[in-house]
């Protein structure tokens, strides 16, 4: 009993010491600022035919091909995102990730990509974004559930709406407007 009772005085010292050491990010050398809004605007080129695709199916379930909305079917992106509806225009970042068609009464996928920016003063920073998109929609709205970089803690989202679409090919341009949460200091990487 007697024991039982210096540890519990024991855990009690200790819980007490530790509690009275609040360990903040000032502390920790983080400073992450206050929040921020950073607002983006890009388009996404889906290339599904091309010299070098940039969307590749690579699964389908054995009724796809009857599918009118091509339920079942999985597309891989590595889709460029550029600052004009032009595929030549100046390169913003890349688009990776996939896209599964997942209704069988519309055309509507479920989308879970990367945006990764390769230029300007997001460079190197990347945005993970999930969602519904029902293609036949005017606007879609996507969730930004996180990020790395000038990113790091983002959440968000993505409004897209299609700028133009080739009937026979079917590769697509979507314009992508977005509106992300994020912090604007340093983050825990500098503790490292």
């Amino acid at each position: 009993m007697r024991g039982t009772a210096a540890l519990a005085t024991v855990m009690a010292s200790l819980l007490l010491f530790f509690s009275s050491m609040p360990i903040g990010q000032a502390q920790l050398g983080l400073d992450l600022g206050g929040p921020k809004v950073s607002r983006i605007q890009f388009y996404l080129h889906d290339l599904l035919v091309a010299e070098k695709p940039t969307a590749v199916p690579v699964s389908e379930a054995k009724t796809t091909g009857d599918s009118p909305s091509r339920f079942g079917e999985v597309v891989v992106i590595d889709d460029p995102l550029t600052e004009g509806p032009e595929l030549t225009s100046k390169l913003v970042g890349q688009a990776q990730g996939l896209y599964h068609f997942t209704s069988q009464s519309e055309i509507t996928l479920f989308e879970s990509h990367t945006i990764v920016f390769t230029g300007g003063k997001f460079n190197g920073s990347s945005l993970n974004v999930v969602g519904r998109n029902p293609l036949l929609h005017t606007v879609r709205e996507l969730s930004i559930v996180g990020g790395t970089g000038v990113f790091r803690l983002a959440r968000g989202y993505v409004l897209k709406s299609t700028h133009s679409i080739d009937p026979a090919t079917l590769n697509g341009i979507e314009f992508c407007n977005v509106t992300v949460f994020h912090h604007r200091g340093n983050g825990m990487h500098e503790l490292f």
